[in-house]
């Protein structure tokens, strides 16, 4: 846990003066080891091919945002990665605008708690924390959450996912009580946090649901929306995610994807 460390010296219009640090957690792709809940139907080769894709569009989309941010709310981008020694996979794989802090802690609240605060110390007035799950999350709600946290007075901004979790929060204070005896992995996870700020009495600005993929169901969603079979969520049109496509497509033409993810879907609902 060694602080920031960022590629090249590159800036988006200089890193530590834009106001708002957003940071994706990100865990480097190794085949059994990421994205395993997507197997099947993916192979754990294919799944970890995924997680890259993921992390190269999520990189994209951040930086699209930087680029379109109003100067008074300005982005810059991270990635709180893990685990540790994988600094060289990041390095390899993500664009050098894109810093690197090092999160890999036993209790995931903590990883979130500490890449908010080495956000914050690195000269940002707010510090996002932002999934790797949600490759085609609008690019105009990461633009939003820093304008919401440009202006004066605390609060916090907070995304909710559609299974109970949430894919964003971001803070202008590193609130450890937001972190704090909370569920995770859960439906109850976003509830549980908007209680926590509850507690703490923090202004919660709550972006539009949208969805990870983390599971076989958000899988066919995914697959659905790239090939334009999903309709737009709340008039926020998704970012494309073109590593993700490429790669959705080469699956599609080699596995009858579209079939497996189907027929698996048919099984879960037998079950149910």
């Amino acid at each position: 846990m060694d602080g920031v460390r960022r590629f090249r010296g590159d800036s988006i219009d200089g890193v530590s003066s834009a106001s708002c640090g957003i940071a994706f957690m990100a865990k480097a792709s190794a085949p059994g080891r990421a994205k395993t809940r997507l197997v099947p139907p993916l192979t754990f080769d294919d799944a970890a091919a995924l997680n890259t894709a993921f992390l190269c569009d999520v990189a994209d989309n951040v930086l699209l945002a930087a680029r379109q941010a109003a100067p008074a709310a300005g982005i810059a981008g991270y990635a709180a990665y893990g685990p540790p020694g994988a600094e060289d996979f990041f390095r390899r794989t993500l664009p050098g605008a894109i810093g690197l802090i090092g999160a890999w802690l036993p209790n995931f609240g903590d990883c979130l708690h500490h890449t908010i605060c080495e956000l914050l110390s690195n000269g940002h007035v707010s510090a996002v924390v932002l999934n790797s799950d949600s490759p085609t999350l609008p690019t105009a709600l990461l633009i939003e959450t820093a304008a919401c946290l440009a202006r004066p007075g605390d609060r916090a901004v907070l995304g909710p996912s559609s299974d109970g979790g949430y894919y964003l929060l971001g803070l202008k204070a590193a609130h450890r009580r937001m972190f704090e005896d909370i569920d995770w992995s859960t439906s109850r996870v976003a509830e549980q946090t908007l209680q926590r700020a509850r507690d703490i009495g923090l202004d919660v600005h709550v972006l539009p649901a949208w969805y990870d993929v983390d599971d076989v169901d958000g899988l066919r969603r995914l697959h659905a929306e790239l090939n334009g079979e999903e309709q737009r969520h709340g008039g926020h049109a998704p970012h494309y995610a073109a590593q993700t496509a490429k790669l959705m497509r080469r699956l599609a033409q080699q596995h009858d994807f579209g079939r497996r993810i189907d027929h698996l879907m048919q099984v879960d609902e037998a079950r149910a």
